[in-house]
């Protein structure tokens, strides 16, 4: 059987999980100031995702930012849908949009 090429890997993740966040380093050990804002944004949201460490392979560093055309890291998904990176996200956690979008999605409660 042929080995996924790295943007069959990366689409397949987006598919696969609810909530996936391309970061550098790990949940437990984030490697990047950014990384680290957006999986506590996420931690404080008490959200489950898939944490994928880019630094783990250049192939996959590279392959993320073609996937989306974005440039940077991190990177995050909702339900399959690119929804930025730390200053987009960060401001649409300040504005109340990603709780809309996540309560939306049904991955929070209205109650929260």
């Amino acid at each position: 059987m042929p080995q996924k090429t790295v943007l069959e890997t990366i689409e397949a993740q987006v598919a696969d999980n609810d909530v996936v966040l391309y970061m550098k380093g790990t949940k437990e050990m984030p490697q990047c100031g950014f990384s680290s804002a957006v999986s506590n944004l996420l931690t404080v949201l008490g959200l489950p995702y898939l944490a994928v460490n880019v630094l783990e392979s250049a192939d996959l560093r590279e392959g993320i930012k073609e996937f989306t055309d974005w440039p940077t890291i991190p990177q995050l998904y909702i339900k399959g849908e690119f929804v930025g990176g730390y200053d987009i996200v960060r401001e649409s956690y300040e504005t109340g949009e990603l709780e809309d979008l996540l309560k939306e999605k049904g991955l929070l409660s209205t109650n929260q």
